[in-house]
C-alpha cells in the first residue's frame, strides 16, 4: 500500500439501549461482528476499533486504513452487523500512526 487513505467509522445502533438489551440473536451477529473486525486488524485494514461508551447512546468505532473510499465501503457492507446497523463512514485527514519502539 502506497499511500493509504484513512477513514472513521461510526456503528449506529438501531436504539439507543442497543448495547444494553441486545436480543439474543442480535447479539450472535455482534459476536460475528467483533471477530470480523478482529481478522481486519490482522491483516492491517483497521488501525482501532471498538465501543465507544456515549452517555446518549454507546455507539461502535473503527479506523480503516485502505486505499479507496470503495475499499472502505466495502469492508463496512461486508460486515455482519451491518445486517442490522447502520454505518458511517468519513474520510480522515493528517493521520499520523503510532512509531514503533
Amino acid at each position: 500500500m502506497d499511500t493509504p487513505q484513512y477513514f472513521f467509522t461510526k456503528l449506529v445502533p438501531s436504539r439507543p439501549s442497543f448495547a444494553l438489551d441486545m436480543t439474543e440473536s442480535e447479539r450472535a451477529v455482534m459476536q460475528e461482528h467483533v471477530a470480523y473486525w478482529n481478522d481486519l486488524m490482522t491483516r492491517n485494514k483497521v488501525v482501532v476499533f471498538g465501543p465507544v461508551m456515549d452517555p446518549r447512546g454507546p455507539f461502535g468505532m473503527g479506523v480503516i486504513r485502505v486505499e479507496t473510499e470503495e475499499e472502505a465501503r466495502s469492508i463496512t457492507q461486508g460486515d455482519p452487523a451491518a445486517r442490522i446497523l447502520a454505518y458511517e463512514i468519513f474520510p480522515m485527514r493528517a493521520v499520523l500512526p503510532a512509531q514503533s519502539g
